[in-house]
């Protein structure tokens, strides 16, 4: 028996098969072979086609099949129980009475809403905001929403339902439409205080109730795989899905953080450090957001204190498109080890991907500085990129430590950036904790979810019975790190 998980990514598509009985993958593949592109119309805009995610998760299933059948002489997808999803996190998808897509989505990094959370923040109120929805409203989905309502109003006027980017697919997929708490809260809907849709938000901004989908748990069947959509996917008719999380919530599900005081840690094309709770906590900036976690119920609060950065792995991925075109990763990640720790004085500041929670919002842009043309070459810049996200994610983690997080371990998967030992090195000694690092993929964690979801796991540890670190790296370095991230934040605060 299998189960099989999808991970709706920014840059790519992923698809994994996982063997119930051992919890193992058996494979996993992506989809398209280049990265998808963000369409940014104006400056701080950020949108992806919601058709596209779904002709590539199509495409990413028959690849899975194909990769599959290689692999495993015996293998027949009408063995697979149950499927999950993951998904980039706060994008905004809006359909008509049709299931027809109105327009792209408005995804994560897209920071045009964000006079409008401004303006409901100060308007409903800040205590009432942070101690009923745990965040003020920033650039999150219910602001995305009132950009709508307001610049395209006739189109507004069409909506039927709008969901998070995983409740599309799952509508594709089994034509009903669903949601749940951890998603409505990702969007900023969800009153914690009265466990229910916001009513302040609501009124404020003039949205009606029947717009938003029926909300259940997050491990539940959100519906049965249509018998118009299989036979096209080689798959059997009736499959549930049975899991649906944004892809940090699910990060941390794939790495076993479900109780409180434990943190997980993503670098893939923005930085996560995301750690678990037992209280209504929040920030009193909402520099840091609070989120209902898988496990998250209206008895037992389990809450997701979630650090993101936007601009991390798509400044390497810019660094290697512009300045390594001939060269890859592993090439880009040797030629930084041989550079010293700091980079010679050369400085990069990795915000160039929208407005910034950890500044309240602002856009201040990359910045590469002290650039000495006599002394800098192309791995100074490899090194000093790393460097810089590490030093990022280091200023993040600091302001998760006013509010009481203070992890002895963090939990990662041996992917995107954490396959670099120079990024791995530069992050455990600037933050100074250990790294666990795993082996799983987000498309994983989302087949071990939908296990749980269709009660094929009777519990939660169940799934995660042999997920084991494959190493832990220790800080070394810590006072040097220190020392070169006190530079590296003088530089920063001048813009900021």
């Amino acid at each position: 028996m299998y189960l099989l998980g999808i991970d709706i990514g920014t840059s790519f598509i992923k698809v994994s098969l996982v063997e119930a009985s051992t919890q193992k993958c058996i494979l996993t593949v992506s989809y398209p072979d280049t990265e998808n592109a963000i369409i940014s119309h104006q400056n701080g805009w950020a949108e992806q086609s919601p058709l596209m995610w779904w002709e590539q998760v199509q495409a990413g299933i028959l690849k899975l099949h194909k990769a599959a059948k290689l692999a495993l002489p015996s293998y027949n997808s009408n063995d697979i129980a149950a499927i999950g999803i993951a998904y980039q996190m706060h994008g905004l998808v809006i359909v008509d009475k049709n299931k027809k897509v109105l327009r792209d989505s408005i995804i994560w990094c897209d920071s045009r809403a964000v006079p409008y959370g401004e303006k409901a923040f100060d308007a409903i109120g800040h205590k009432k905001c942070l101690s009923h929805l745990l965040n003020s409203l920033g650039n999150f989905t219910a602001a995305k929403l009132a950009w709508v309502k307001e610049n395209e109003l006739a189109l507004f006027a069409q909506i039927y339902k709008i969901m998070l980017p995983g409740d599309f697919i799952a509508m594709r997929l089994t034509g009903k439409i669903t949601t749940s708490i951890s998603a409505l809260s990702e969007g900023i809907f969800w009153d914690f205080k009265n466990n229910c849709i916001s009513k302040e938000v609501l009124n404020y901004f003039g949205f009606e109730q029947r717009i938003f989908p029926e909300v259940q748990d997050v491990f539940s069947n959100h519906g049965a795989l249509s018998a118009s959509i299989a036979p096209a996917l080689f798959l059997k008719p009736g499959i549930p899905i049975s899991y649906k999380a944004g892809d940090q919530p699910n990060n941390a599900l794939s790495l076993n953080v479900l109780e409180p005081g434990e943190v997980a840690a993503t670098a893939g094309t923005s930085g996560v450090i995301y750690g678990v709770g037992n209280t209504l906590s929040y920030d009193m900036q909402s520099r840091v957001n609070s989120f209902a976690h898988v496990n998250h119920t209206s008895t037992e609060n389990r809450i997701g204190m979630l650090l993101c950065i936007n601009g991390t792995g798509i400044l390497n991925s810019w660094v290697k498109k512009y300045i390594g075109a001939s060269t890859n990763y592993t090439t880009m990640n040797e030629m930084a080890a041989t550079i010293a720790a700091g980079s010679d004085g050369l400085s990069i500041l990795p915000f160039g991907n929208g407005a910034e929670r950890i500044f309240n919002n602002k856009i201040i842009g990359a910045q590469m500085l002290g650039i000495d043309l006599n002394k800098h070459s192309a791995a100074h810049i490899y090194k000093a990129a790393q460097e810089g996200i590490a030093f990022a994610f280091r200023y993040g983690l600091d302001i998760m430590r006013e509010n009481k997080l203070t992890p002895s371990v963090i939990k990662a998967g041996q992917a995107n950036l954490f396959l670099s030992p120079v990024f791995t090195h530069a992050f455990v000694n600037a933050t100074g904790v250990p790294v666990d690092l795993y082996n799983v993929e987000g498309s994983v964690g989302a087949a071990l979810g939908a296990g749980i979801g269709a009660g094929i796991y009777k519990e939660l540890k169940e799934a995660f019975a042999d997920t084991k670190p494959i190493e832990r790296i220790e800080p070394t370095e810590t006072k040097l790190y220190d020392a070169l991230y006190e530079n590296w934040k003088d530089k920063l605060a001048k813009f900021i």
